[in-house]
């Protein structure tokens, strides 16, 4: 892991207003991947800045534990254009810490970083945190993922 400072940037994706609670994430994000796959997101966004796949947590009521959303996407120039269905959002930049996961995504690769981090006594801002999947996580079972969460 290492501590880097972001620069704002925008989203844009389909998104999901979920909870870690009873499970219910596990249902409604693999369903948002699945929405996101079939939809061709990519063809639809004018001003995209390049191929890599973002999933973002924000607009937590709290901590981990309590309701946010979820916004898979791509980053965008700005939010000028927001096609419809779908959610734009500004990661307001700033320090976030950087977790770099290598392995086998049919393994658990980034759940098992989320719980680790979950169990973590760093200090999160719970404002936006973000998996981002470039080229390198497009082998599954040797894949590399970067989670970025951000902190005070």
């Amino acid at each position: 892991m290492e501590q880097v400072t972001l620069s704002p940037f925008y989203i844009v994706g389909v998104s999901v207003r979920t909870s870690n609670a009873a499970g219910k994430s596990a249902i409604d994000i693999p369903e948002l991947w699945a929405k996101f796959s079939t939809e061709n997101i990519a063809a639809k966004l004018k001003n995209r800045l390049g191929d890599e796949v973002y999933s973002v947590y924000t607009d937590y009521e709290g901590d981990y534990t309590q309701p946010y959303t979820t916004v898979i996407g791509y980053a965008v120039e700005n939010l000028g254009q927001i096609p419809e269905g779908m959610q734009g959002i500004a990661i307001t930049g700033g320090p976030y810490q950087k977790h770099t996961l290598k392995g086998n995504m049919n393994e658990g690769l980034v759940y098992n970083a989320w719980l680790d981090i979950w169990k973590s006594d760093v200090s999160r801002a719970y404002t936006a945190d973000f998996e981002v999947y470039g080229e390198k996580a497009q082998n599954r079972e040797a894949a590399e993922v970067h989670i970025f969460i951000a902190v005070s």
